[in-house]
């Protein structure tokens, strides 16, 4: 099973962003991915439609971040690409009527309503400026040298 890697890539990309002094375009978000800027384009439009960030066409065009970065939270990006779904786990509907099946689909259907709201509540908790922070305090215990990020922009 494909694990669905949309929040991590896009917050890499946002991780980016921040640094960047001008747009980047799709095509170098892409290669900091290994990805294509197609893909990139259809993932990024969630975030420019709700204001995190902007996007310009032409030469010299690209995404650039528009929000606040302590004031855009995880939660915020997870529900700007939609809301994936947080687990891969499913009930059984074959025999809707069986006393087992439907005891067995409440109990997994509440755990994983309850899981699900403990992981979004510390999505909302955690903000692109604290994932900053952290890349930052990594960048500057890193020697110079051949080890360090290649697609910092």
């Amino acid at each position: 099973m494909n694990l669905d890697s949309r929040l991590s890539s896009v917050l890499h990309l946002l991780l980016h962003l921040m640094e960047a002094p001008a747009p980047i375009p799709s095509d170098k978000l892409a290669a900091a991915l290994n990805s294509n800027p197609v893909v990139v384009r259809r993932t990024m439009t969630g975030l420019r439609d709700t204001g995190i960030v902007s996007s310009e066409k032409g030469h010299g065009g690209g995404w650039r971040l528009t929000s606040n970065p302590a004031q855009v939270t995880v939660l915020d990006v997870y529900r700007a690409l939609g809301s994936p779904r947080l687990f891969a786990l499913g009930n059984r509907c074959e025999e809707p009527t069986c006393l087992v099946e439907q005891a067995v689909n409440r109990a997994l259907n509440d755990t994983l309503r309850e899981a699900e709201a403990l992981i979004t509540a510390q999505l909302g908790t955690l903000t692109l400026a604290d994932l900053a922070a952290e890349f930052q305090q990594r960048r500057a215990a890193l020697q110079p040298g051949p080890q360090e990020a290649t697609h910092v922009f």
